[in-house]
């Protein structure tokens, strides 16, 4: 038992490490975003030091994984996912659909029945958008287009365009979003409509 513990500690180390680099996050940017010092966690990534369960908590946290994928606990059997929504603004729910750091990220969010005629707050930041309704409508104020979109309808864009979701009288929303960083972009292989001939 010991020699099984021992082993899952001692890999914690490069996990961490390989986690870290992946995000391109320095020593100090890491420290910085979960409290704990930067000699701290360079110990702790060369295996000179045992994770606590003090420190393990805000390094998941901040690498968007599980104590258990943290530590490569051994599977319990059950393939669900224990997806933990988060508030937004305006009553809007969001699920993360997915627990890995980097790459492309997938969301559901769910919006309440919004008004027609609500001032969009518009933002911009690092990275490209894939959003896809599944019920309900969606506005999606895009720069200087105003897009009424419906279920099966789907928008991608560059996500420096200054943009907002939003929804509207007829009902909630719910749509799928996947975001990647700056040149990443989710990769469709047919497009609606066409076939294998044309």
């Amino acid at each position: 038992m010991g020699t099984h513990l021992d082993r899952t500690l001692d890999a914690v180390g490069p996990r961490l490490k390989h986690l870290r680099l992946r995000r391109d996050l320095t020593l100090t940017d890491l420290a910085e975003e979960t409290g704990i010092s930067a000699s701290t966690l360079s110990r702790l990534e060369a295996g000179l030091r045992r994770p606590t369960l003090e420190q393990l908590l805000p390094l998941a946290r901040v690498h968007g994984v599980t104590l258990d994928e943290l530590v490569d606990a051994p599977p319990t059997g059950d393939p669900r996912i224990n997806l933990r929504p988060i508030a937004g603004g305006d009553g809007a729910t969001i699920l993360p659909l997915t627990r890995r750091p980097g790459g492309i990220q997938a969301y559901k969010f769910v919006l309440p029945t919004g008004a027609d005629d609500r001032e969009p707050d518009l933002r911009t930041h690092e990275g490209y958008d894939w959003v896809y309704v599944l019920n309900g409508t969606l506005r999606l104020v895009l720069g200087e287009h105003n897009l009424i979109l419906k279920p099966g309808e789907a928008a991608e864009f560059d996500t420096r365009t200054p943009h907002w979701f939003g929804s509207t009288s007829a009902g909630p929303v719910e749509f799928l979003s996947l975001v990647g960083r700056q040149g990443e972009r989710a990769h469709v292989r047919a497009a609606p409509g066409s076939s294998p001939a044309e």
